[in-house]
């Protein structure tokens, strides 16, 4: 999967988030698990474009195709981020994130674990210069 990886229709969307929430998982698992009457024919093709996509990659064990996520749920999050990032900021995180501050998006909470992670990556960074 790359930066510009195609954008997931509703169905798509609902299969991933089930194989992010499950693991590995056949077709027919897929098909039982969703709360949609589908024949498995369509799961199958559902997969099938979400491996061409990137999202999913499969092995087979004897006649079974077993499908697991490419990436985890929070990396895609985050390349589909800076998607928006790019298209609308022209690249600036810090654009971003004072406007969603502007605009009272993030609690007290919220900042504070964002700023102690920014802290934490500052220590990491300047440790890795010091050695």
């Amino acid at each position: 999967m790359n930066d510009l990886t195609p954008d997931l229709g509703e169905l798509e969307r609902a299969v991933m988030l089930l194989i992010w929430r499950q693991g590995d998982m056949t077709a027919e698992a897929v098909r039982e698990m969703l709360d949609r009457k589908l024949k498995e024919s369509t799961i199958r093709t559902v997969l099938r474009r979400l491996e061409d996509k990137g999202f999913v990659s499969h092995e087979i064990l004897g006649r079974t195709f077993i499908y697991r996520a490419a990436e985890t749920r929070q990396r895609v999050a985050a390349k589909a981020v800076q998607r928006v990032i790019d298209w609308f900021c022209n690249g600036s995180i810090e654009d971003v994130l004072v406007g969603m501050v502007d605009n009272d998006m993030l609690n007290e909470k919220q900042l504070k674990v964002l700023s102690d992670k920014i802290n934490g990556a500052k220590k990491d960074s300047s440790a890795g210069e010091k050695t």
